[in-house]
């Protein structure tokens, strides 16, 4: 099975990397830290894709652990809950995990210190075999899970009937191949909660069974190679399970295997279409925290208010994972790792391909934050021009062209860089890695994306503002009409009424002239005789 998925994987691009820097970061067992130590907790309501949560408590209320702060506001939107139990100080803009910096409505709470649940929370569903989906897929959505592995989409969204999918889904794969260097949170998460993930995944196989009901409906867990503690965990547990649908496929390190389509296609064979999810071919893709996160909600009723997140580099000094509370400040967690070593030059969110530097460590941990990587700094290599290797193409995973979409990118020729498909770009950084020029591609690529949204953007206003100005001037139109036409019938009606009162004066004026002349005639003579006697 191993050489086949190798044989596949070479066909379409990637990096074997010389080190992918894990070891360091998983020598220690994961720290649990509390929330209710922390001076403060900024919980961003903006913390996955789609609308933002409608806050639903205000400055000066108690809430306990879990209690729901702000709720779905929309159909891709889910709510989010207090990581500990305290006082709302407020609900006020604060910087956000994000490169620029920006600012975002967030709610400030202070722990009491006493870290306890409520009565509010969610009732444990044990017997979640007993239940229908629909009340397993409303728990999903009320626990504020989202996609731990980086994409943050609503994991209920995904979970739901895929109405307008030409196939019914027959496999769930389970990403827990964690390519990117020094990210390992999955990696100790598997060695440490196997069974519970196990357990999600087996919930996730209840929904999809009563959605979509279909003959061998499995689940494969890909795991890359190098985690022989983790593969040996989630077989343990999959054995303890007894359960033929759950099948572990160990898969080739290799950069970047845990990209979702390019999971899916080393352990189905099939691949996802260009420009289409992955259910268009009756598949569906979860992470492995995700599906412990889904565990954790049904069976425990625990919303999603901690994560796994990696603190790692040669800028920390003892480098390992934490389970984390959301909304515990970053500076929080280097601290806990011993601190800052004096090769701290930069902090990333993420890993080394695709992880995105942030300005300040004041920043609180979000649903997204997997890694926190301290690293040195970073080797400054002037863009030189291109030279047409062909090398970025060879390392691309979904076949693109990099080199002809940064020419386009470059010229602002959106229209053909769309023709080469820039949106099935994962921006992964293999073209960038690979690149003897070093040519930022991948930050060319970005910028036309966003370009091109803003594009679509604009027109779409466009297109709005034309119809609604069409609609004004048809109604306008419209009244126009509306008000001659009334004015013609009360026309047409007052004429018809002059027309009725001319006639009935006349037949008025007929009947006086005949009652005039039959008066004036004389009255006639009588011819009768009188009978006179014989």
């Amino acid at each position: 099975m191993l050489a086949r998925l190798r044989q596949w994987w070479q066909h379409t691009g990637g990096l074997e990397l010389k080190d992918y820097h894990k070891t360091a970061s998983t020598q220690q067992p994961v720290r649990k830290l509390s929330a209710s130590t922390a001076e403060e907790i900024v919980i961003p309501l903006q913390q996955h894709t789609g609308q933002p949560p409608k806050p639903i408590v205000q400055a000066g209320d108690f809430v306990y652990k879990g209690q729901v702060l702000a709720v779905a506001n929309g159909r891709i939107s889910v709510p989010v809950h207090a990581s500990t139990s305290g006082r709302i100080q407020a609900l006020e803009t604060r910087p956000i995990a994000h490169p620029s910096g920006l600012n975002d409505l967030c709610v400030i709470l202070i722990p009491d210190g006493q870290d306890q649940w409520g009565d509010q929370g969610l009732p444990p569903i044990t017997d979640y075999q007993a239940v229908s989906a629909e009340c397993l897929h409303q728990r999903i959505s009320e626990a504020g899970i989202v996609g731990l592995g980086g994409a943050v989409f609503p994991s209920a969204i995904k979970l739901q009937r895929p109405e307008s999918s030409p196939s019914p889904i027959t496999t769930l794969v389970i990403n827990g191949a964690e390519c990117e260097p020094y990210i390992t949170c999955d990696d100790m998460l598997m060695r440490e909660q196997a069974a519970e993930i196990i357990g999600g995944c087996l919930i996730m196989l209840q929904v999809l069974q009563e959605y979509t009901p279909a003959q061998g409906l499995n689940c494969f867990i890909g795991i890359e190679d190098n985690k022989p503690q983790a593969i040996a965990a989630m077989q343990t547990a999959i054995d303890q399970a007894n359960d033929p649908r759950l099948k572990l496929i160990p898969v080739p390190t290799q950069y970047p295997t845990g990209g979702e389509r390019q999971l899916i296609t080393l352990l189905t064979g099939r691949e996802v279409p260009s420009g289409s999810r992955p259910t268009a071919i009756g598949v569906l893709c979860h992470n492995v925290a995700t599906a412990r996160a889904i565990y954790q909600a049904v069976v425990l009723g625990q919303p999603l208010i901690t994560r796994y997140v990696t603190v790692t580099g040669q800028g920390v000094v003892r480098p390992q994972n934490f389970e984390v509370p959301l909304g515990m400040r970053m500076q929080t967690l280097i601290e806990a790792a011993g601190g800052y070593t004096s090769k701290a030059q930069r902090l990333i969110m993420g890993g080394s391909m695709m992880g995105v530097a942030l300005p300040s460590d004041q920043l609180p941990v979000v649903k997204a934050t997997n890694c926190l990587w301290v690293s040195e700094p970073a080797v400054s290599n002037p863009p030189l021009p291109c030279i047409r290797c062909g090398r970025c193409a060879e390392a691309c995973p979904v076949n693109l062209l990099p080199q002809q979409m940064y020419w386009y990118a470059r010229a602002r020729d959106l229209e053909k860089v769309e023709q080469q498909h820039i949106f099935d770009c994962i921006e992964c950084g293999c073209c960038a890695y690979v690149c003897p020029s070093h040519l930022p591609l991948v930050d060319y690529y970005r910028y036309a994306k966003a370009d091109i949204y803003a594009q679509r953007e604009a027109r779409a206003k466009a297109d709005l503002a034309r119809e609604r100005h069409d609609f004004h001037q048809e109604r306008i139109e419209r009244a126009k009409r509306e008000k001659a036409e009334k004015l013609a019938k009360h026309k047409a009606a007052a004429q018809n009424k002059t027309a009725d009162t001319a006639d009935k004066q006349a037949a008025i004026q007929a009947a006086l002239a005949r009652a005039q002349a039959k008066k004036a005639q004389p009255a006639p003579l009588s011819t009768a005789t009188e009978d006179k006697p014989a």
